[in-house]
């Protein structure tokens, strides 16, 4: 959004950059039921990830994180399931939540158990997922584990990083957030847990992995979180990687820091979900 001046426009500008991520080997996409499949090699059936793709809640989409994501499947040997929820500001909050919620619900109306589902999702993405980590908690259906890359986790903007790293943050423009939080909103008030997990209730949840930029105006959204999820009694591993930009596992290819961060989130996710991971 630092360049562009719509909604449509930042899409446009999101999809380009996609274009240009490097692939891992055998990358499949196959778009079934509101969601797509993404994988790039064999993978453990017996367990999932479903991933909350990032973009402000406006941009993006599968299509446009199914570099990363197949690399995150090919490191953990599981499937990676990305619904395509509803976008701002044609569709404001809550509608991403709820297309996420059913989602979950069909996995598990499908048969996946609960306890073998990873859930994960990255910048508005990991707000997302962490938000409906907090509503599975409190209907019984725990996750395997929760991992969330750069998390945008208050809508009520009170981090301090937002201002302390707004000069040294080299991707996301903090000038344009509060514009970002308008399209967003709809009618929903900017500590309603399903768009501001920080200010969720967490009933036992289960381990959580966080990784975000030391520079990120986000940074103190991943304190915060982990943090709070801590006080709920999670295990929570915050990781927070020097000079790494705004979601740097989107650049695996290009940032060597990626591959090394998607190996720690694929061992993770593998390790909680009871599945054998691959070779590095």
């Amino acid at each position: 959004m630092s360049r562009v001046a719509t909604p449509v426009q930042a899409r446009q500008q999101f999809r380009h950059l996609a274009r240009h991520l490097p692939e891992p080997p055998h990358l499949l996409r196959l778009h079934i039921g509101g969601m797509d499949r993404i994988t790039a090699g064999p993978v453990d059936e017996r367990a999932v990830i479903l991933w909350c793709h990032g973009g402000a809640y406006i941009v993006g989409g599968p299509g446009t994180h199914a570099t990363m994501l197949g690399r995150l499947s090919r490191l953990s040997r599981l499937a990676v399931l990305a619904p395509d929820y509803r976008k701002a500001p044609e569709h404001p909050a809550p509608a991403a939540f709820e297309d996420v919620r059913a989602a979950h619900g069909q996995l598990v109306a499908q048969g996946w158990p609960p306890s073998r589902i990873v859930l994960g999702g990255d910048s508005a993405g990991g707000g997302l997922a962490l938000a409906l980590l907090a509503d599975l908690c409190a209907r019984g259906l725990r996750p395997a584990c929760c991992i969330v890359f750069s998390p945008w986790a208050d809508m009520t903007l009170s981090g301090d990083s937002l201002h302390r790293n707004g000069a040294a943050d080299p991707l996301l423009p903090v000038h344009r957030i509060e514009e970002a939080r308008r399209h967003v909103l709809g009618d929903l008030r900017p500590d309603d847990p399903r768009i501001s997990p920080l200010h969720a209730v967490f009933d036992a949840p289960p381990p959580v992995l966080i990784q975000v930029g030391s520079d990120e105006i986000l940074l103190d959204d991943a304190r915060r979180m982990a943090e709070h999820l801590h006080k709920a009694g999670a295990m929570v591993t915050l990781e927070e990687w020097a000079r790494a930009p705004h979601v740097w596992q989107m650049f695996d290819g290009w940032l060597p820091e990626a591959r090394r961060a998607l190996w720690t989130a694929a061992r993770f996710a593998a390790d909680h979900a009871g599945v054998s991971i691959a070779s590095r």
